[in-house]
């Protein structure tokens, strides 16, 4: 089942002395949190207004509702804010990190369960998974066409072919 909200970024410091806050974003861009007019705490449960945002370098400076000095935004040092699903648009084919964790990983010739998507790693050129073994091994697979064949978050799976000599069982 897929989470109604998802971490979004941290509450890492206070800028000015108006009550603004710097967030870590946890997206791919900073960008992506300045569109947001209701940001949440608490896993979702408290719902805080958004005045102003706007990406600053690598952080997101925010003016929140209610927080009008640094003493407000100081007290805010350290949490964690999501959002609403609805309020992030994906383009077709892509997906949150947050519903790719857990998907059981699955060859997709012979059926074969790897083991589990425990880790994306952002690389540049493209991200890589990190699939969890049963027996505790981590193996990496690129994410490219040509071996992540398919993503299911509702059937919570994933099927991918392994490039030769990838896996360190294969021939």
């Amino acid at each position: 089942m897929r989470k109604p909200f998802l971490e979004c970024g941290k509450i890492v410091s206070t800028h000015g002395i108006a009550g603004e806050v710097r967030v870590q974003p946890w997206c791919d861009s900073p960008q992506d949190l300045e569109g947001i007019r209701t940001l949440y705490f608490d896993r979702g449960a408290t719902p805080v207004g958004v005045l102003r945002a706007r990406a600053h370098k690598n952080v997101v400076l925010l003016k929140l509702e209610g927080v009008d000095t640094v003493e407000a935004a100081q007290a805010l040092r350290g949490r964690v804010l999501w959002a609403a699903r609805e309020d992030i648009p994906l383009e077709e084919g892509e997906y949150f990190v947050q519903d790719l964790l857990g998907m059981e990983v699955f060859d997709a010739d012979t059926g074969r369960k790897y083991g589990m998507l425990t880790d994306v790693s952002e690389t540049g050129a493209n991200d890589v998974y990190h699939i969890t073994f049963p027996d505790g091994a981590v193996r990496l697979i690129p994410v490219i066409d040509e071996v992540v064949l398919s993503t299911d978050p509702d059937q919570n799976r994933m099927e991918i072919r392994p490039l030769k000599g990838l896996f360190d069982d294969e021939d």
